[in-house]
């Protein structure tokens, strides 16, 4: 279909580096890390002190993750975004626990394929 899986973390390069070796991924990782393209998108929210207590008896500590002390998380979300920066869809639950199927997004990827090829393209004169 001709696509690039592209990711984004609110942790820091430092931390994403060691995922992405620990991992082997096989697309690439963005850190989003002060939250500028989360809050862009409307996806961030604060955890709250009891969570970020309950966080870090799991071992997790946001601000070590994230180099910043803003204790803001995204919602899971997935877009599809066409050739010319237009979102062509878009997913997500506050919910943490429910992702997106993957014959939903598979479907989702198909009929913007199929419709940015049949939209007209712009000329360049």
């Amino acid at each position: 279909m001709g696509y690039q899986v592209l990711a984004v973390s609110p942790d820091q390069p430092e931390e994403l580096r060691k995922t992405v070796d620990k991992q082997h991924l096989t697309y690439q990782l963005l850190s989003d890390s002060d939250m500028v393209l989360s809050r862009a998108f409307g996806i961030a929210f604060r955890v709250d002190d009891p969570t970020l207590e309950k966080y870090s008896g799991f071992g997790i500590d946001l601000e070590q993750s994230s180099g910043c002390s803003h204790h803001l998380l995204p919602v899971p979300a997935v877009y599809i975004v066409d050739t010319r920066g237009v979102i062509r869809f878009a997913h997500w639950d506050p919910d943490y626990k429910k992702r997106l199927d993957p014959e939903a997004l598979l479907s989702a990827s198909r009929r913007v394929h199929s419709s940015s090829r049949s939209a007209p393209q712009a000329s360049e004169e």
